[in-house]
C-alpha cells in the first residue's frame, strides 16, 4: 500500500504535470471505485487544475473549488499515460479503474489488482468531506509535530506501539511498512505498550519517524510514478524481508502473522534477542 512517501512523491509527480493544465474529460470505469456523486465527474470537465495535495494517504487534485480526492489502498496504481486509444475502454473489463484526460491528450489511470475492491476516488468542496480525512491525525512531517506532540498522542491510550503508528486517528499517512523501519530505526519492539515509554524512547521514537520518513520521502521524490513500488521495497531494511539478515546486526529477521497483513522485526535490535510468537498464538515465546 502506498504510504506518505509514496503519496507525497505522487503529489510532486502530478504538481509538476498536471497544474495550470485544463482536464477535458474524467471517466469511472469500475462501480466499485467513485463513493461519491455530487457533484458529477463531468464537473471537472474543462476546469483548470489549480494544485495537488496531500492528506495522509489521500492524493488531493484541485480543480478550482472541487477537489479529486483518491485512497490507492492496499491495490491501486497511479499510471501516468502520454496518450490514449481513440476508442475508450469499456467500463468493468480489467484493472482500469478511472481515467482523467487532459485537453493536451496525456493524463493519468487508476488501476486496481485482484478482487478485493478498496480503490476509492471522492469529487468534493471540501476535503473534510471525505471521512478518511476529517478524522485524521497530525502529519508526522509538519513542522508542528515535535516530540511533545508526539508523547501527548501517545499517552491517550495504552496500546502496542505498532498498531498505534498505523492508526490514521492519530498520526497520518504512516502504514504497515514504514512502522516497521521505524520501530527498527528506533530499536524498539512492535509490542511494547505506549504508555510504557521512557520520556528517552518517546524522543528516539519521534527521532526515527521523523528521519525514516524524510529518507524516503528524499528516496522517492526524484522517481517516476511507475519507479515507486519497486524503490519502496529496495530501501526496507526490515518490512518484507523476514528470512534474510538484518543490515544492522546480523540476526536472521523475524515475522508476525495476522490475519490480513504481517510485521516484520530484528530480535536482536528491537527485542532483546527474543523471537515474537505469531499474533495468532497471542503470546510471546519464553
Amino acid at each position: 500500500m502506498p504510504e506518505l512517501p509514496e503519496v507525497e512523491a505522487l503529489r510532486t509527480f502530478l504538481a509538476d504535470r498536471l497544474v495550470g493544465r485544463e482536464i477535458d474529460r474524467v471517466l469511472p470505469l469500475a462501480v466499485s471505485v467513485l463513493k461519491t456523486y455530487d457533484p458529477p465527474l463531468t464537473a471537472l470537465h474543462g476546469a483548470e487544475v489549480t494544485g495537488v495535495a496531500r492528506h495522509g494517504k489521500f492524493l488531493d487534485v484541485e480543480a478550482g473549488p472541487l477537489h479529486l480526492i483518491t485512497h490507492l489502498a492496499r491495490a491501486g496504481r497511479l499510471r501516468w499515460k502520454d496518450s490514449f486509444p481513440a476508442t475508450p475502454p469499456r467500463p468493468g473489463k480489467g484493472p482500469l479503474a478511472l481515467r482523467t484526460v487532459l485537453t493536451g491528450g496525456d493524463g493519468f489511470d487508476l488501476t486496481e489488482a485482484g478482487t478485493t475492491k478498496r480503490l476509492a476516488v471522492h469529487l468534493v468542496h471540501d476535503p473534510a468531506e471525505v471521512p478518511g480525512i476529517a478524522s485524521l491525525g497530525p502529519d508526522p512531517l509538519d513542522d508542528s509535530f515535535d516530540r511533545d506532540v508526539l508523547a501527548a498522542l501517545l499517552a491517550r491510550d495504552n496500546r502496542r506501539i505498532k498498531g498505534a503508528l498505523r492508526d490514521q486517528s492519530l498520526i497520518a499517512g504512516i502504514g504497515n511498512a514504514y512502522s516497521d523501519e521505524i520501530l527498527h530505526a528506533a530499536k524498539m519492539s512492535p509490542y511494547k505498550l505506549t504508555t510504557s515509554l521512557t520520556d528517552d524512547e518517546i524522543t528516539l521514537l519521534h527521532t526515527a519517524v521523523r528521519a525514516t520518513l524524510r529518507d524516503a520521502v528524499a528516496r522517492s521524490g526524484r522517481l517516476t510514478a511507475g519507479q515507486l513500488k519497486a524503490e519502496k521495497r529496495s530501501a526496507m531494511r526490515v518490512h518484507g524481508r523476514a528470512g534474510e539478515a538484518c543490515s544492522m546486526c546480523g540476526d536472521t529477521i523475524r515475522e508476525v502473522s495476522f490475519d490480513d497483513s504481517a510485521l516484520q522485526y530484528c530480535p536482536t535490535c528491537q527485542t532483546g534477542g527474543r523471537p515474537l510468537a505469531d499474533r495468532r498464538l497471542s503470546r510471546l515465546l519464553k
